[in-house]
């Protein structure tokens, strides 16, 4: 069986702009990214299954019925994103009414590992090509790198 090229390009898109949402600092939009992803799957797992009559004993010969799992598991899916959904929105209610906005704070540990990211752009040896990887040329002493004189 070959898919259909609208449903694939359907996915495609659905799970290109679901990915893009989900990555943004926004509640609003990693929710309807979550949406998008979800609708996205329920449209592959359809397109998977071979077209056939409908799946009841006694209506068609068995080789002619249509598979009944991929229609459960669509079920089960939009359950599942129902309850994200409700979730997320919650979260974002939430969110709102504390801070005003709906956007996600960096939390403390993400800012000290930029700090320190940036730190080590400023040093010669480890990590931006200066010196040797094991710091025996050049390194950080806060990771217990020996640094030696040239």
């Amino acid at each position: 069986m070959t898919p259909n090229l609208t449903y694939v390009v359907t996915v495609g898109v659905l799970f290109a702009a679901g990915v893009t949402l989900l990555l943004e600092r926004s509640l609003t939009r990693i929710l309807l990214g979550v949406i998008l992803l979800g609708n996205g799957v329920n449209l592959l797992i359809l397109m998977g299954g071979r077209a056939g009559s409908a799946p009841i004993a006694g209506l068609a010969g068995q080789e002619r019925m249509s598979d009944p799992l991929p229609q459960a598991m669509i079920l089960t899916a939009i359950v599942i994103t129902l309850g994200m959904t409700a979730f997320l929105l919650a979260m974002a209610s939430r969110t709102w009414l504390l801070t005003g906005h709906d956007e996600v704070q960096d939390d403390v540990e993400d800012r000290r590992i930029v700090r320190l990211a940036e730190q080590d752009a400023d040093l010669p040896g480890d990590f931006n090509g200066a010196g040797d990887v094991n710091g025996v040329n050049g390194g950080d002493p806060r990771r217990g790198h020996v640094t030696e004189p040239p």
